[in-house]
């Protein structure tokens, strides 16, 4: 969208897809609660992630993207499988 685009056309251009993605993820959440699958280091991820998105605060792709990364700088010696796991998960102590 242009910079100069009004902020009204702004929400016209992306709402209803932020819609159904936010369903999308309820639904999700709701399944997996369902299941009994919430206590996923994912979905715990997620739900603090998704707390994120009503704080208030600027940046929040940036925070998001940053809470559900793995935050060491050093390679991991042995990769845990050949898939992205989405999430980072701390090493058990």
């Amino acid at each position: 969208m242009p910079a100069s685009c009004p902020p009204r056309a702004v929400v016209d251009h992306g709402f209803i897809p932020v819609r159904a993605k936010l369903i999308d993820v309820a639904a999700f959440l709701d399944r997996v609660e369902r299941y009994g699958a919430a206590d996923d280091f994912r979905c715990a991820a997620l739900r603090q992630a998704a707390a994120l998105l009503v704080d208030g605060r600027p940046e929040r792709a940036r925070r998001i993207l940053e809470k559900l990364s793995d935050p060491t700088t050093k390679p991991a010696p042995v990769s845990s499988g050949k898939a992205a796991l989405g999430a980072w998960q701390a090493p058990a102590e």
